[in-house]
């Protein structure tokens, strides 16, 4: 039998003084009452209720029962209610990832927006360059840089990433401006560790028909290799997110903006759920608000 609806019973029972009274409010039989009652009893080795023909009264361990099934059932009450409120209303934290020089720049003052705008609402952000499992990993939303696989996921389009060369002043002085990429052999191209065969310097190569050695400079984070483009070490590759601000202050210069590899396509990736939780229905409009299009 149902457990929780035996525990329910008998609450019932003790409360409302009969098992016809019990019966009654539960739409069931009072033959039915009593099997449930039984099975409680059986379960527990023992009585809960001394029954007579004009009254009931708990046993000693009846009472006890009693106590705690009444709690228990608060309890259930009070989850469901919460879980009820969580679908009316925005609230509770959103566990989000993101890529590392996206997350920091792009996402992070979107965020402190997203939170004014959602006081109940708190953020979980995890950055990193490593593709997540966004169930196994508990995630509640994730974006995705790149070509999607079929993953089963939701998929919200955002605007694309792009891409972005550009050197210092200094050392355009020092080695010259390259025009094409096939000039960028002459030149200290500064590499990223974490690129893909498909991405960085060997993908503009392999687009152009262009040599570009290898650098004698490896990171595998882009604010690193940011800073040595200012201070003058080479030319850097990396997003558009990253560079543009120092571009427009005059402390970068953009480069070859016409051999630029084609944008990546960006998603918003979150599970599949007929009624999601308003925490993330309301994250994805924002996000979809402030980041999609073309």
């Amino acid at each position: 039998m149902d457990r929780l609806l035996s525990m329910e019973l008998f609450v019932a029972v003790v409360e409302l003084g009969s098992l016809t009274a019990a019966a009654e409010a539960h739409r069931l039989s009072q033959p039915m009452v009593g099997k449930h009652l039984a099975a409680l009893e059986a379960r527990l080795g023992g009585k809960l209720l001394v029954r007579t023909t004009r009254r009931q009264q708990l046993t000693e361990l009846g009472q006890h029962y009693y106590q705690r099934c009444r709690a228990i059932l608060a309890d259930l009450a009070a989850a469901e209610d919460a879980a009820a409120l969580l679908r009316e209303q925005p609230r509770g934290v959103l566990r989000v990832n993101a890529s590392v020089t996206f997350g920091t720049l792009r996402l992070a003052p979107l965020l402190a927006e997203f939170m004014a705008r959602y006081p109940e609402i708190g953020v979980e952000l995890e950055l990193c360059d490593q593709l997540v499992n966004l169930v196994a990993e508990g995630y509640d939303a994730v974006f995705r840089i790149g070509h999607l696989a079929d993953s089963g996921l939701v998929a919200r389009r955002l605007k694309p990433y792009r891409m972005m060369i550009a050197a210092s002043p200094a050392y355009l002085a020092r080695r010259g401006k390259p025009e094409t990429p096939e000039q960028l052999a002459e030149h200290d191209c500064l590499g990223f560790s974490r690129w893909r065969r498909d991405d960085g310097w060997d993908a503009l190569a392999r687009l152009h028909a262009a040599h570009i050695p290898s650098s004698r400079f490896q990171c595998n984070q882009g604010q690193a290799l940011r800073q040595l483009a200012l201070a003058g070490a080479g030319i850097v590759l990396q997003a558009e997110t990253l560079l543009a601000d120092d571009v427009a202050a005059g402390r970068l210069v953009s480069l070859l903006d016409g051999y630029l590899p084609e944008a990546k396509p960006m998603h918003l990736l979150f599970p599949a759920d007929r009624q999601p939780l308003p925490k993330l229905r309301v994250f994805v409009d924002f996000i979809v608000e402030r980041l999609g299009g073309l």
